[in-house]
């Protein structure tokens, strides 16, 4: 499940419907999907994009988008610090940026035009959509892996257009995951 933490705020939301009603309010669409259970690591990506083709073809619909594929980032991916250094400056595109996360961690920071800057960390089991035109940046968590499937309103895929602001260098891309978040206490009985 995702974690959504603004720092400026010192504050982290960490349940399904905060997050959505956050989120929400940024025009940023979240969801948990059912895999239908494990996913072999090994599977590829023909048959990844078959086994979600409901759940692409109703985003498809939805969301105007045309094409769908698999990216598949590991720690040694060859060429891996070129790949991420498009994805970790702030920019933004000319259509949205649909993730269906598979496997692994990411994280996506959120430059909304009023308020602080807020983090998205993304795990397998996430989904997430956000529109055309909103200033972000995204980084791997400590592992390197992700494995999304995108999909994509024109089949050329997306082009960063980079606002060169320096915002991205004041955030550090630190994932914590659940493991890091206090327990919750059950409310004291009267």
């Amino acid at each position: 499940m995702a974690i959504v933490r603004i720092p400026d705020e010192d504050r982290t939301i960490d349940d399904v419907p905060s997050i959505h009603a956050y989120l929400a309010e940024h025009g940023i669409e979240y969801e948990r999907f059912a895999s239908g259970g494990a996913i072999p690591t090994d599977l590829s990506s023909e048959a990844l994009l078959a086994r979600f083709s409901a759940k692409i073809d109703e985003l498809k619909t939805r969301g105007g988008y045309v094409t769908a594929d698999v990216i598949d980032v590991k720690p040694d991916t060859p060429g891996l610090e070129t790949m991420l250094a498009r994805f970790n400056s702030e920019h933004w595109h000319d259509e949205d940026e649909v993730r269906f996360i598979i496997e692994g961690r990411g994280l996506f920071h959120i430059h909304p035009p009023q308020g602080p800057v807020f983090a998205i960390e993304v795990e397998g089991g996430d989904l997430i959509r956000v529109p055309t035109g909103t200033l972000h940046w995204f980084d791997l968590c400590a592992d390197r892996r992700i494995r999304a499937i995108r999909l994509f309103q024109d089949t050329s895929g997306w082009t960063p257009h980079y606002t060169q602001s320096g915002v991205d260098r004041g955030f550090q891309p630190v994932c914590f995951g659940p493991a890091f978040l206090p327990p919750t206490r059950p409310a004291a009985s009267a």
